[in-house]
């Protein structure tokens, strides 16, 4: 989990959901949380040690230099971000690392932003790798339809919009 986090390309989901199928959803949940900080907080420290003095010298706006020094706000930012599915999970930590928020409010933010979605996927895992036909087609249901709520909901928005 920490490299899928740490390297792109590398999916998580699947890793977690596997963790369900083998551990169990609270075990899994145990270790998909405990993988996606690790992976989370290396990316973070890489793009602190490699890139952070490259973000201060191209922030002029004084608004935005504001909004970077505000540890709550940036705090926020890391928590939500990690709620939403459809934000690359390793982007906001490279980014976070850039700026000037506490290491200790990011690992805070990540954690907690993070359990919300390890337990679901950890469960889903473990419901998959259950021998009960009707909770496996339960699970294969709701795995659809998340995604498929989130593209509606997309589409309707950007409807709403024109």
């Amino acid at each position: 989990m920490t490299l899928a986090i740490v390297m792109s390309p590398i999916p998580s989901a699947p890793i977690a959901l596997a963790a369900g199928a083998v551990y169990g959803h609270y075990e899994g949940t145990i270790y998909v949380a405990i993988g996606s900080e690790t992976g989370a907080i290396i990316a973070f420290l890489t793009s602190r040690l490699l890139g952070a003095d490259a973000l201060k010298e191209k922030v002029d706006n004084h608004y935005l230099q504001r909004f970077l020094d505000s540890q709550n706000a940036l705090m926020a930012i890391v928590f939500i971000s990690r709620l939403l599915p459809f934000i690359s999970f390793d982007m906001i930590s490279y980014a976070a690392g850039l700026t000037p928020l506490k290491f200790w409010r990011f690992a805070i933010a990540t954690f907690a932003g993070i359990l919300p979605a390890s337990f679901v996927l950890a469960h889903f895992g473990s419901e998959l790798a259950s021998n009960e036909n009707q909770r496996i087609g339960l699970t294969i249901l709701l795995l659809g339809l998340i995604p498929a709520l989130l593209i509606l909901g997309k589409w309707f928005s950007k409807r709403l919009r024109t």
